[in-house]
């Protein structure tokens, strides 16, 4: 029996964010780039298609039913419709940065209004009069009104078409930008989970301790409150070392191990390769609690190993704990919030696979060895003050016990080799 789960992030959204300002947070009526944008936005194939297909039936038709000179008249409407596509859009999208709003008053849709039949009447009266270009088709009364008509609805059309395309292209960043930073959120919170049993379970054992073996309560209380700080400052970390890691998952064995050193025995094999990769903080302690928790403190007698190596891109761990795995367990958080985490942080490209292999559990973790996206930008690197500083912590606990004190025992564990 086994079970293989792909990891994908999941969503959470309950943040408040402000839309983005405009270049130098100005009005974006007054901003230049507004006007580019506009251009830019009109020699788009899917707006410069509806207007060749309106504009190039006008020029037909000038051509055709002009009186006068029919193939000189030509320029003129070609004039009109670059006119329209340069001016209109641009008008509307400058006296109406937020959109058509009668709130504005009635002053910018007569301005609008206003520049709209100026540049028609230019184009389609002025300059054939200077010009002694004569009546055309376009330069009619009744084609003049039609074109206002048209510059004004036109306009009106694209602009909005833009604008709304815009706050579209926004929406869907800002909501990009609020997914990652509640999944950000989350994984702080899960990332801070560390069963409460085994702090329960090990204050209650110092407390029968010391009355029974004070030297054994002194160097739990030491491995435990050093345990505790490095763990408090992985919470606030994106990611650390597997070193580090390793010392953690050494720290918690040790502390099953101080009551009764003959109780399992655990081994854990890290080539130097795998040392400095980046991990998120307590990915492998969980694992390791739970290896002990439904192994030998249920009874189950055996060694737990631990062993880790580099496939490709790939970081992979592999443990094996005493104990048949029975599938998932009612009410368990520790593995549902651990693959939370893994989903979160790798945005679903890490990979855990619980097993049974007859009498033992074999749990596997596949990680990207690029590290967690929260953790590529600006983790510490391997062997820098930060980050051994946090591993110091564990081993001043154990030469504050004394000699012999903080491991485990010959034949019980080790260092990684």
């Amino acid at each position: 029996m086994s079970t293989a789960r792909k990891l994908h992030p999941q969503s959470a959204l309950a943040l408040e964010v402000r839309p983005p300002e405009a270049p130098g947070g100005g009005d974006r009526a007054t901003d230049p780039s507004l006007v580019r944008a506009t251009l830019l936005a009109l020699m788009t194939p899917r707006r410069l298609m509806p207007v060749l297909l309106v504009c190039v039936p006008l020029l037909y038709a000038q051509a055709r039913l002009s009186q006068e000179r029919p193939l000189l008249t030509v320029p003129l409407a070609v004039a009109m419709c670059v006119a329209f596509v340069l001016v209109a859009p641009v008008t509307f999208r400058v006296l109406f940065p937020d959109g058509l709003d009668f709130g504005h008053g009635a002053i910018r849709v007569l301005m609008y209004g206003a520049i709209s039949s100026g540049v028609v009447l230019v184009v389609g009266a002025v300059v054939p009069k200077v010009t002694d270009l004569g009546e055309t088709f376009l330069t009619e009364r009744s084609s003049l009104v039609v074109c206002a008509a048209l510059f004004c609805a036109g306009g009106w059309g694209l602009g909005r078409d833009i604008e709304m395309e815009q706050r579209l292209r926004t929406e869907r960043l800002r909501s990009a930008m609020l997914l990652r930073d509640a999944e950000r959120a989350q994984l702080l919170a899960l990332r801070s989970h560390l069963d409460p049993h085994f702090l329960f379970n090990t204050l209650n054992a110092i407390a029968e301790w010391c009355r029974e073996d004070g030297e054994v309560a002194e160097r739990a209380v030491l491995q435990l409150s050093s345990m505790l700080r490095v763990v408090l400052a992985g919470v606030r970390a994106p990611s650390w070392a597997v070193s580090e890691e390793l010392e953690l998952v050494r720290t918690l064995l040790s502390l099953h191990l101080l009551r009764d050193p003959e109780r399992f025995g655990w081994r854990i094999d890290a080539p130097p390769g795998t040392l400095a990769v980046q991990v998120p903080p307590m990915v492998l302690l969980p694992l390791a609690e739970n290896a002990v928790k439904h192994g030998p403190a249920a009874g189950f007698r055996g060694d737990i190993s631990l062993t880790l190596s580099l496939d490709g891109e790939t970081l992979r761990a592999r443990l094996v704990s005493p104990g048949p795995y029975g599938g998932p367990r009612a009410g368990s958080e520790g593995l549902p919030t651990l693959e939370k985490r893994l989903a979160l942080a790798y945005d679903g490209r890490a990979s855990l696979r619980i097993a049974g292999e007859g009498e033992r559990t074999v749990v596997e973790v596949a990680l990207p060895i690029g590290g967690p996206i929260d953790g590529r930008a600006g983790a510490p690197p391997s062997g820098s003050a930060a980050v051994t500083g946090r591993t110091r912590m564990l081993d001043a606990a154990a030469a504050k016990a004394g000699p012999g004190r903080g491991s485990a025992g010959p034949g019980q564990g080790g260092s990684a080799a």
